[in-house]
């Protein structure tokens, strides 16, 4: 049974329903904070505008729970800073800042819970028929086999009929030759044609658009297949001409900049005035009681764009001619005893944290090499230079996944530069708090490979 084959009521419910969280928790919570007129527009315009601002509200059939997760993190920081900013323009009574952030809190956690019940539950609906569409492809190549895999999760309402194409196939979706697909799209009241763009010259694909124009079908096309694609390929428009921009990068966009950057400099703040303060003139004492030589050791590292700044950590090894060019191993006899204490908790990296606050790096990041090891692997590893798109970070996602330090086999640096380039093309606020959080266990349970 086919039920409701589209639906232009989610986004609209799903803002009614947001308003009436929103609202009700702040009519049963804080009803003297709800009292007058401008509060009531103020928390309603607010949200409408930072939703419509951040496009928040799904629009593609594709997405899931997942998808666009950093838009809900966004979402609640810049409507938080509306929430409160309502406190310093009236002389309302608003009880204490812990009871208003318990309320903010709340809404929060009911809004995100909405989002997994509303995604469930049009999981539930299209797996039961409805808000569907059936579509075909047009053509095979390799991309056929990568879309499949969308058409064919269920919660996603597609419908997938089969293919056309001039090369016979047993395939059981092989529905038959291109010449014979526009007879069977109109007796099977197909939605969408899939087309791949190389089967056809200007003029076939031309009439292939106008068929469909004709017969209220959607056409979509599938590039060439060059193998060139990538995770962070995103399409702009120059007036009416498409151009393929194949990396985009998350932190390219001004809101980016400005929350990570935000973040940084309070983190650093943190650690610089709470540890580093107290911290720094005890381990000065100790480490030069141990050897003599200076309390940081610095180095040159590559960093953002591949320009060239003074990476800072507590010394840890005896002054040595080869800090500059051999990495530190297992066991290794330029490492003092103290050093080895502050390399197995990564006290020894504290000091990047200056960096961090200088904004030469962040809190995370892929983690910066020697400028004689970023020489040897830009032309040795593939896309190595991508991970030199954002700053260098303390800590990164390669680090917590357990490729760290020495660099013992090729495919160390291989599966580190992946999982560099995987944080460079999927950067959100939420994945760095994640990333934090592992680090500090890691910290605690000790590492293998921190020495």
């Amino acid at each position: 049974m086919k039920l409701v084959k589209n639906s232009d009521l989610i986004t609209p419910i799903s803002i009614l329903i947001h308003l009436c969280i929103i609202n009700g928790i702040l009519f049963v919570l804080t009803p003297e904070t709800y009292s007058t007129l401008f509060h009531i527009l103020h928390y309603n315009i607010s949200w409408l505008l930072i939703t419509y601002g951040l496009g928040y509200y799904p629009k593609t059939r594709k997405e899931r729970f997942m998808t666009n997760i950093h838009k809900m993190f966004q979402l609640y920081l810049i409507y938080g800073l509306a929430y409160f900013a309502v406190f310093g323009i009236t002389k309302t009574e608003y009880g204490s800042l812990e009871y208003q952030l318990f309320v903010y809190t709340l809404i929060c956690l009911c809004l995100t819970w909405y989002r997994v019940v509303f995604f469930w539950v049009r999981g539930q609906y299209r797996l039961k028929g409805g808000n569907y569409v059936k579509v075909v492809v047009i053509g095979r190549d390799a991309n056929l086999k990568k879309i499949r895999k969308v058409f064919d999760a269920p919660e996603l309402g597609y419908r997938y009929m089969g293919y056309f194409d001039d090369l016979e196939s047993p395939s059981p979706t092989y529905l038959g030759k291109i010449i014979d697909c526009f007879l069977y799209i109109l007796e099977n009241n197909i939605d969408e044609i899939y087309c791949v763009a190389s089967k056809f010259n200007h003029l076939e694909l031309k009439n292939l658009i106008d068929f469909a124009d004709n017969n209220l079908i959607k056409v979509k096309i599938i590039p060439d297949n060059k193998e060139i694609f990538s995770r962070a390929m995103t399409i702009d428009l120059f007036d009416n001409t498409p151009v393929l921009n194949l990396r985009k990068v998350p932190l390219d966009t001004e809101f980016g900049r400005v929350a990570k950057r935000t973040f940084d400099i309070i983190f650093s703040s943190m650690v610089i005035i709470g540890l580093l303060s107290w911290l720094t003139p005890l381990l000065f004492i100790i480490i030069k009681l141990e050897s003599s030589g200076p309390l940081y050791f610095k180095q040159k590292r590559h960093g953002f764009k591949r320009q060239v700044f003074w990476c800072y950590k507590f010394r840890s090894m005896r002054p040595n001619p080869n800090a500059d060019s051999r990495m530190a191993t297992k066991n290794d006899l330029r490492i003092t005893r103290t050093g080895q204490f502050l390399r197995k908790t990564s006290i020894d990296e504290l000091p990047q944290f200056f960096n961090v606050f200088l904004g030469d790096m962040s809190v995370v990041g892929p983690r910066p090499h020697m400028v004689l090891h970023t020489w040897d692997y830009e032309m040795t590893v593939d896309k190595y230079l991508v991970r030199h798109f954002v700053k260098p970070g303390i800590t990164g996602l390669a680090q917590i996944k357990g490729y760290r330090g020495e660099i013992t086999k090729p495919t160390d640096i291989l599966n580190r530069t992946k999982l560099d380039i995987f944080y460079v093309e999927k950067w959100s606020l939420a994945m760095d708090i994640r990333i934090i959080g592992q680090t500090l266990v890691n910290v605690l349970w000790g590492e293998n490979k921190a020495y």
